[in-house]
């Protein structure tokens, strides 16, 4: 049985990584995806594709991962000391993208599914992923679409799983540290395993699936926007933010480290540019100044301006 998911599971996540580049390189209409492949001396691999310097994308990959062992990565069995000892397979796929224009939102994603094996004992599986968008100069109309998307992926599974994920990524995409959150949300999920195998599973590719429905709208309102040096240095000190989330408190990162991942595909993730400036605000009443608004936890699907 244990086969028979992991198998469900990857042949599902290596058409998605398909449909995913196929989808954003026709929308980029100038780069195309780089694959390479890559094993793992401890067991398992995978295949990353990268997408760079585009009509569209500065930088974006979207990677596949089948990693397996004998022992559970730290990351992972510190949060479930009962599984210490057993076995693990971990499947995903995850995504980024950085776009060059200062208008279109960066958006990170990502469908994992992990298993669990001890001999004599029953396997313990769980699924976690979701999306999340990341604007430098955020539009209400874009962020509501962003969340109405996420919502009716949920819709399915009942009414509170959206209200329940949509505030697990908020607070998960937060740089503690600073105090801030790192975008306008989306949707987060976690240890999944409830209501059977069957149901977990719809829902993971209910999400999977409804990520170019969430983001591809907000790209063609966004890329045709003027931007100079005045919006590539804002970017720049935003992508900042970005990377310190993903080297200190990204918990993806952090596995695929310790379970011997392929480093080069693991830091994907990281923009191209970035940059850091000491003790910088952004001028009362800019444009700028307006993302600390919608840095803050709210109900999109309302009629509430941020800040308002």
């Amino acid at each position: 049985m244990a086969q028979a998911y992991l198998h469900d599971v990857k042949t599902y996540l290596l058409d998605l990584q398909d449909r995913l580049c196929e989808a954003l390189a026709a929308e980029d209409g100038q780069a195309d995806f780089r694959e390479d492949t890559w094993e793992r001396e401890e067991g398992g691999g995978g295949r990353s594709r990268v997408i760079e310097n585009g009509a569209l994308f500065e930088k974006g990959g979207v990677n596949f991962s089948h990693v397996y062992g004998a022992s559970l990565p730290a990351a992972a069995s510190a949060a479930r000391p009962q599984l210490a000892g057993r076995s693990f397979h971990a499947v995903g796929v995850s995504w980024v993208l950085h776009p060059e224009n200062p208008h279109v939102p960066t958006s990170h994603g990502n469908v994992r599914f992990l298993i669990a094996e001890k001999d004599g004992e029953a396997p313990v599986w769980w699924f976690g992923g979701g999306y999340d968008l990341t604007p430098f100069y955020p539009v209400l109309e874009d962020v509501r679409h962003w969340h109405r998307v996420a919502r009716d992926a949920c819709a399915p599974f009942g009414e509170e799983v959206y209200p329940r994920y949509k505030a697990w990524c908020d607070d998960y995409f937060t740089l503690k540290h600073r105090d801030e959150r790192r975008g306008v949300g989306g949707l987060f999920f976690d240890d999944l395993n409830e209501g059977g195998f069957e149901r977990c599973f719809a829902f993971q590719q209910a999400v999977g699936d409804s990520f170019l429905e969430a983001y591809l709208p907000i790209v063609r309102r966004r890329r045709g926007q003027d931007w100079g040096e005045r919006e590539r240095d804002f970017q720049l000190y935003r992508r900042g933010r970005y990377v310190e989330f993903n080297l200190v408190w990204d918990r993806g990162t952090l596995f695929g480290l310790q379970s011997g991942g392929r480093t080069e595909s693991i830091l994907m993730s990281m923009p191209p540019l970035a940059r850091w400036e000491y003790g910088w605000t952004p001028e009362s009443g800019s444009p700028e100044a307006a993302l600390a608004d919608y840095l803050q936890p709210h109900d999109w699907l309302s009629q509430e301006e941020p800040g308002q």
